[in-house]
């Protein structure tokens, strides 16, 4: 009686999930078609570059404080031998806490990443939404991401039906 009862679960089960529909989207592919998502990928690119540059001149500072300290060592007085030290110690702490400010996180790059992208991944979004009502789909899966999609037919990928809806072809 109880396998009778779990075939029958089994078989209404797939037929219920023959009835519902899926689709695929790529979205590496809809976001590399979308010209505002290279144009803030560019702009994150150079403020990126630009803040790695001021970390990046902090740390030398610290670096040529080391190598003066290094060369005169010998010279100094326990005073001073502890002021530079304490003056090295700090600018390796101005490094670090400046990289935390921009690289951290909830960082300024983070921020900046998300005032940027945000909006048109909603875009993104909303135009999968109205194409999935539109056209009845349940699930709507992305192949770009790591979900273990091992195949898929490209008859249900509506990557191209929602670049035309967001305006792009």
């Amino acid at each position: 009686m109880k396998k009778v009862i779990m075939m029958l679960m089994l078989l209404g089960s797939a037929m219920s999930m023959s009835a519902q529909k899926f689709a695929l989207i790529d979205m590496d592919y809809i976001l590399k078609s979308i010209p505002a998502y290279e144009r803030a990928n560019e702009q994150l690119s150079q403020v990126s570059k630009k803040w790695q540059a001021e970390v990046e001149a902090i740390q030398m500072e610290a670096q040529t404080l080391y190598k003066n300290y290094q060369n005169s060592v010998v010279f100094l007085s326990n005073e001073q031998k502890k002021a530079q030290q304490d003056a090295i110690v700090e600018k390796e702490k101005q490094a670090a806490d400046l990289k935390k400010k921009y690289f951290g996180p909830e960082g300024e790059l983070f921020k900046k990443r998300a005032s940027l992208m945000n909006p048109i991944q909603e875009e993104i979004y909303n135009a999968v939404q109205e194409v999935s009502e539109m056209r009845g789909y349940q699930l709507v899966l992305d192949r770009a991401s790591d979900s273990g999609i091992i195949f898929a037919s490209p008859k249900i990928d509506i990557s191209e039906e929602v670049l035309q809806k967001l305006g792009y072809n």
